[in-house]
């Protein structure tokens, strides 16, 4: 990647698109409120953390200590990923002067924060289906550990990287190629036993998202842009840069205060939960008695799950199988593997959901599981939770009663509720690190944005325009479940509107950012996999 200027500064600006807001020093309370933040969550986060492993016997001080490590790496991402990529969200708001630039950052930091805490952890555990199964099942092993190291350090670097240079690029992405790469290296190596490697399905999503992101916000920007330049055709200030620090009309300072909101919790709900089900995957490999199983489910909800199971278990299979339980698993772990779906794969899922049944009965409470049933009952869960989903997404599952279909729809969600838990402590941890990253690394990213994309200063109706585009843009295709980056579309969006207000473009800036965002699969992906190879040398 091409270095634009000597000392890791960013692309050179133009004078005159130069924003005094930006270079606005802090309030005097920004920084005793930063580390009072920090310290009042770090103290929360530990306190809650050692009472989780005080329900335990003793851990050795190797894992412990493996332990800090990981959450300080998976934080550590969070806290790289607010800077990066929560700047876009900030960069209008900031070039508009619709906020003072620290007030801006605090505001997104905050929402940032809201959006991780009040997030479901459907996408935190979303994203770790797309890492080989053994690797899921044997997380607790010295290849489980090596992938998530590689991984996280892999996605750290590649956006450590582009943020020095001052280039937006998609965390999103970077995190999928970092999965890629682990999935083929782990293939490559371990191709003459059968094992998982790449979700092509999730290749093609990401690589349709790269191409179609940019065309979606240039284009709707640009339309955009023009319909409030017919609209408020009389209201020529709008379409006219900031004078000095002035602040925009009431409206549209509204508008543009309102739709930053939006990106930045959209961001903190999405891309949080990437740091959430990594490091829930840390803490079930280090400390599976304490995070292994939902504990906190009470003796009534224990209750109704064994219903469930059983339930699920006559209605997948009616007739009794001969299939034990090692071969079941096998089945199911094969099926996943393969995407191959057999006549052994529906009295497989059955056979579990009995054998499950059965073991959460016997025990009555998730707290009375023995220590040394802790993870193969969480790995038939998974497996079997997993398998139900592929079965769904292939269409291959087989014609149910609305009756039978809703009773195998509430074993599935009973499966994830059971072993899809997360602490409240980790939805801080998260939210701490990307909220943080958000209020110290946004200045880079944000002069990007604002000054060298457009050859012309920022007015406030681009600034709406490409906004507007952004967050709808984000919300749609969180609901469709399209992996659409926020970085490509808020970026394209400024350029779009750019081009619409005949502006012109820094074509040399744009090319080096076309060129990260080409590179980000590739690099990422051999970065990781370099990674995991070498980390299993020492394993």
């Amino acid at each position: 990647m091409h270095k634009p200027e000597s000392q890791g500064q960013p692309l050179a600006p133009a004078a005159s698109l130069n924003s005094s807001n930006v270079d606005t020093p802090p309030p005097k309370f920004f920084k005793p409120a930063f580390l009072g933040i920090i310290a009042v969550a770090l103290i929360y986060i530990a306190t809650q953390l050692f009472a989780d492993l005080s329900q335990i016997p003793q851990m050795a001080l190797f894992s412990f200590a493996l332990l800090a490590v990981a959450l300080i790496i998976a934080l550590g991402f969070e806290f790289v990923n607010g800077f990066h990529d929560t700047a876009n969200a900030v960069a209008t708001v900031i070039y508009t002067n619709a906020m003072p630039a620290h007030v801006a950052v605090m505001w997104a930091g905050l929402f940032n924060f809201l959006g991780v805490l009040f997030a479901s952890g459907a996408v935190a555990y979303g994203i770790l289906a797309l890492l080989p199964v053994e690797l899921i099942l044997n997380v607790s092993s010295g290849a489980g550990f090596a992938m998530v190291f590689a991984l996280l350090i892999a996605a750290i670097t590649w956006n450590l990287g582009t943020w020095y240079f001052g280039i937006p690029a998609s965390s999103s992405h970077t995190m999928v190629g970092s999965i890629i790469g682990v999935g083929l290296m782990n293939q490559l190596l371990n191709s003459a036993h059968g094992t998982s490697g790449v979700d092509i399905e999730q290749v093609i999503k990401v690589g349709k998202a790269l191409l179609f992101s940019p065309m979606i916000g240039f284009v709707f920007a640009a339309v955009v842009f023009l319909l409030l330049k017919f609209i408020f055709k009389k209201r020529l200030e709008l379409f006219k840069p900031p004078v000095g620090n002035e602040p925009p009309p009431l409206g549209i300072r509204a508008m543009l205060i309102f739709t930053c909101t939006g990106v930045s919790f959209a961001h903190g709900s999405n891309d949080g939960q990437k740091g959430m089900g990594l490091i829930m995957l840390i803490l079930i490999g280090i400390a599976p008695l304490a995070y292994s199983l939902n504990k906190t489910l009470d003796a009534s909800q224990v209750q109704s799950f064994v219903v469930v199971s059983e339930q699920a278990a006559q209605v997948l299979a009616p007739k009794a199988s001969s299939m034990t339980e090692t071969a079941a698993r096998a089945t199911l772990t094969h099926y996943i593997q393969d995407r191959q779906v057999n006549a052994d794969v529906m009295p497989a899922v059955a056979v579990l959901s009995q054998h499950i049944s059965e073991e959460v009965a016997t025990y009555k409470n998730l707290n009375n599981v023995p220590a040394n049933a802790v993870a193969t009952l969480r790995n038939d869960m998974y497996l079997s939770s997993a398998a139900l989903k592929r079965l769904d997404k292939d269409k291959a599952m087989p014609t149910l009663a609305e009756s039978d279909s809703k009773v195998v729809e509430s074993y599935r969600k009973g499966l994830d509720q059971v072993t899809q838990y997360i602490p409240t402590w980790v939805k801080v941890a998260v939210a701490l690190a990307l909220g943080l990253g958000t209020m110290v690394g946004w200045k880079r990213i944000v002069v990007t944005v604002g000054e060298r994309i457009g050859k012309s200063h920022m007015t406030y109706g681009q600034g709406m325009a490409a906004e507007l585009v952004a967050m709808t843009t984000i919300g749609i295709a969180d609901r469709l479940g399209m992996p659409v980056s926020t970085t490509h579309v808020l970026n394209s969006a400024v350029a779009g509107t750019m081009a619409a207000n005949k502006s012109g473009l820094q074509w040399s800036t744009i090319r080096t950012i076309l060129s990260a965002w080409v590179l980000t699969l590739p690099a990422t992906v051999a970065l990781s996999g370099g990674l995991y190879w070498l980390f299993l040398r020492f394993v």
